[in-house]
């Protein structure tokens, strides 16, 4: 019997969602009978790559999804089944073009030079009406709606079982919280291993979206729903630890409070590097058409759209790309609700890697605040504008893509560019009406 075999036997599960995420952060699955795990364990269970967001064609072989046994979760909303994430094989070979692969490899990349990445996601959703047009609560109406307690209590039977479900699961949430825009809320879990994060963000994803529909919502973690609203962030906090065996085992090796802001040197190299990088990570932190009119957007309602507008960094200060909140992590503020678990993480670590390996600087921090007194983009750095400027940047970007694999950058900029091809030459109704008569 398969580790993963023995493991659902424990667990009491009667069937299994071997799960992939696609190029485009999207969930395949099949659901295998407990009957067959054993076989799916060794074999992987068989996908059309052509049919998910991959680049492949109608002609090529079977893609074996092969489990990742240490992944396994069961569904706290449905008893008796369980999700595991899995890795992609093509001919009998690893694929290139696998999300969580290459995270794997850039974790191994950082464990050759003793280093661990360790993450925590805050993955914002809104909670919507099942056609997706409207806030699902129609009192949550405040101008100023964040922290509401009403609110959130309203939404106490979604956010109550979700709590417990991540408690059940063993991630360790802390708080949940309504977030800034009317119908936007928040759940905060424990940070961990990167792959783990990667992992619990894509099973996250799932089980809000599952717990909703049970309420009768509709969940989205798109990054801009509603012009006049805060978007969706997916503010990632990073750190890097000694890996076992090594002189610094178990230590948090951001942290050296003889630093500026108590912070170390490695970990000012690694902020440099995020800041170098940033054009091309927003490729990946950003993903979508709809990306960009989150970063740099006009004031919403409640203020202030808490997404950054340039490449700087700072302290205390949620007004820049990059927060240093306290002396043990770094708070990079870019990504949305759009943003690949893997690859967002495979990014992120390829890019403070960089900045390591050449001792970059990042210069002074900005402590300004960068809403009411922007930054001159010619001295911070100027953010791509839409996803077309990313994919630019990703494609000019060669110490990221070296790192990441030409094989991957192909096949993810060829399927996001026909992407913004096709949806940039879509007409809006606004635009039809605005020019219609000109």
């Amino acid at each position: 019997m398969s580790d993963l075999a023995q493991r659902m036997q424990e667990l009491q599960l009667r069937f299994l969602l071997i799960s992939f995420t696609d190029l485009f952060g999207i969930q395949r699955a099949k659901l295998v009978p407990a009957s067959a795990v054993a076989g799916m364990a060794r074999d992987g269970a068989g996908f059309a790559g052509f049919a998910a967001w991959l680049d492949l064609s109608p002609a090529d072989g079977d893609v074996m999804a092969i489990p990742a046994a240490a992944s396994l979760t069961p569904l706290p909303w449905q008893p008796g089944v369980g999700w595991v994430a899995a890795e992609l094989q093509l001919n009998g070979q690893p694929m290139e073009q696998c999300p969580r692969r290459l995270l794997r490899r850039q974790l191994e990349r950082a464990a050759e030079r003793g280093l661990e990445l360790r993450s925590g996601v805050e993955a914002e959703f809104f909670l919507l009406d099942p056609s997706g047009e409207r806030i699902g609560d129609s009192a949550d109406s405040q101008e100023k709606p964040c922290y509401d307690q009403l609110a959130l209590m309203r939404r106490y039977p979604l956010i109550g079982p979700l709590l417990e479900a991540m408690e059940q699961l063993g991630w360790g949430p802390y708080q949940a919280d309504h977030e800034d825009a009317n119908g936007q809320f928040e759940v905060n879990w424990t940070y961990a291993n990167a792959l783990t994060t990667a992992d619990r963000h894509a099973f996250f994803k799932v089980m809000v979206k599952s717990l909703a529909e049970q309420q009768g919502l509709r969940a989205s973690f798109m990054p801009k729903p509603f012009a006049a609203l805060t978007g969706n962030g997916c503010h990632t906090h990073l750190s890097l630890w000694g890996t076992a065996g090594s002189s610094q085992a178990g230590r948090n090796l951001f942290h050296d409070p003889s630093g500026e802001l108590g912070l170390s040197t490695l970990a000012y190299h690694f902020l440099a590097g995020l800041l170098a990088h940033a054009p091309a990570l927003s490729c990946l932190s950003n993903p979508t058409v709809n990306s960009y009119r989150r970063l740099a957007a006009p004031p919403t309602t409640s203020g202030a759209t808490w997404s950054p507008g340039g490449i700087s960094y700072t302290g205390n200060n949620r007004t820049h790309m990059v927060r240093i909140p306290d002396d043990q992590r770094l708070e990079l503020r870019l990504p949305d609700g759009a943003a690949h678990p893997y690859l967002l993480q495979a990014a992120i670590l390829a890019a403070g890697l960089d900045g390591i390996e050449r001792q970059l600087d990042p210069g002074p921090r900005s402590d300004n605040d960068n809403y009411a007194k922007p930054l001159d983009p010619a001295s911070c750095g100027r953010l791509p504008v839409n996803l077309g400027e990313a994919l630019d940047a990703f494609k000019a970007d060669s110490a990221l893509r070296q790192a990441l694999g030409e094989e991957f950058c192909q096949a993810y900029e060829k399927l996001r560019r026909r992407q913004w091809q096709r949806e940039r030459g879509d007409i809006s109704d606004t635009e039809r009406r605005a020019c219609l008569d000109c």
